[in-house]
């Protein structure tokens, strides 16, 4: 007789306060990728040097992600193991946050030097933001917990694309400068991001749910590279499987999406203000399904769900590849809707294959590792974001632009392959 799974009712509360950690991420990300390029314009002539300076947020990453998970699963105070790094890390990127359009203002140097420490309390926190959840909800709820966590995300990306990116023309006072536009977004979203940390610190008692399964209270601290080696030691390979998966389905995301506005502007003939809204059809789709994606996975599994979703967006890639030989002649906006509907498709496959990875390499890990497993998961797709970009523009480059979205479904048809050699992650392997 199957043992019905319990529901995620009784967590709500909880997920969604952890979710404002990952909120935060949401809401400073899209405003430091659209703004600090503007800023470092007013000092760099150069794309090449802007581009140098904007690969510093995913080198931190790579470096630090790893490095602050795996200490935050070693630290045990009276006010838990993650929330220390939260509450310290977090209040100083947002204060670095902050500063950054008025250093800019000063000279190119400040800049530089407020956006590397943004980057380093940024880069430190995501970790340990991140590996709050497994550590306080239950294992078989984690991929619906995730999808709330993802759905915060998504809402937090178009408040702060769409609601204060605004402020960025409203003209304030700045002390030797007089009246100066491209400044109040930053300042405002720091606030959201500290009132965010307070939250999280009063209402998330980590201290009293810091085990979620028992037993696991006396399991033994490894030494942590014995511990991020055993992930690639194990002579069961499925936690070095789904790793590997997830570098090539973020070598094709993160591919595709810096040259999809670029695209929608060469090949359909759209304006650059329309352009943005391409890459804005996965992101509505991201928020609105991140929730109904992790249910679908507690129905039906995991490893299911991700290798479906797979292979539908290779499709949707191949009608995408098609979609401009297919339309052309056809009425621009009939073009252009059809476009944005296979992207939005494609935000509703992409989102519930990144709900349910995170949700399976935890399964894998053990209590005390829950950190190492998600520094692992951003080394990998911080490392898909930093070698993508080069790889998709060649590309372009030796066959135009429909060779982008090939370039895309090879990879996300080898995270397919892969995926058959991943045997745990589901809840019932615990």
């Amino acid at each position: 007789m199957d043992i019905p799974k319990k529901g995620l009712s009784g967590y709500y509360a909880t997920t969604f306060l952890i979710g404002l950690g990952f909120f935060t991420m949401g809401l400073m990300d899209p405003l430091y990728d659209n703004y600090v390029p503007v800023f470092l314009g007013y000092y760099l002539d150069s794309s090449f040097l802007v581009g140098l300076v904007m690969t510093l947020d995913n080198i931190l990453a790579i470096l630090l992600i790893p490095i602050f998970s795996a200490l935050s699963d070693r630290t045990d105070t009276r006010i838990g193991r993650r929330m220390p790094y939260i509450v310290t890390c977090l209040p100083l990127a947002a204060i670095f946050f902050a500063l950054v359009p008025f250093s800019a203002l000063e000279s190119l140097v400040l800049l530089i030097v407020t956006v590397f420490f943004l980057n380093i309390f940024k880069q430190a926190v995501r970790g340990p933001v991140v590996a709050l959840m497994p550590d306080m909800v239950p294992a078989d709820l984690r991929s619906e917990a995730n999808g709330v966590i993802n759905t915060m995300g998504g809402l937090a990306t178009i408040l702060g694309t769409i609601l204060l990116a605004r402020l960025m023309d409203v003209y304030v006072n700045v002390p030797g400068h007089g009246r100066v536009d491209k400044v109040l977004a930053f300042p405002v979203a720091s606030l959201f991001v500290i009132l965010a940390v307070v939250l999280l610190f009063v209402f998330v008692k980590e201290k009293d749910s810091r085990v979620i399964d028992k037993g696991e209270e006396k399991e033994e601290k490894e030494p942590m590279l014995k511990s991020l080696k055993g992930i690639f030691a194990e002579k069961e390979k499925s936690a070095l499987f789904i790793l590997l998966s997830l570098l090539c389905w973020f070598i094709a995301y993160q591919g595709i999406l810096p040259f999809i506005g670029v695209y929608t502007i060469d090949e359909l003939g759209t304006s650059a203000g329309t352009a943005a809204l391409s890459s804005g059809m996965v992101g509505v789709a991201y928020a609105a399904f991140a929730v109904p994606s992790g249910k679908i996975a507690h129905r039906f599994g995991r490893r299911k769900t991700i290798r479906v979703s797979l292979m539908a967006i290779v499709i949707i890639l191949a009608l995408v590849f098609l979609h401009g030989t297919l339309t052309r002649g056809m009425n621009g906006t009939f073009r252009l809707i059809s476009f944005w509907a296979l992207l939005f498709l494609f935000g509703i496959f992409w989102v519930t294959v990144v709900t349910n990875s995170f949700p399976m390499l935890w399964q894998m890990a053990s209590y005390s590792t829950i950190g190492i497993y998600t520094g692992a998961y951003y080394f990998f797709s911080q490392l898909a974001s930093i070698v993508a970009p080069p790889l998709a523009g060649g590309s372009i480059d030796l066959f135009g632009y429909p060779a982008l979205f090939i370039f895309g479904l090879v990879f996300m048809l080898i995270a397919f392959v892969l995926m058959r050699n991943v045997r745990r992650g589901e809840p019932e392997d615990d």
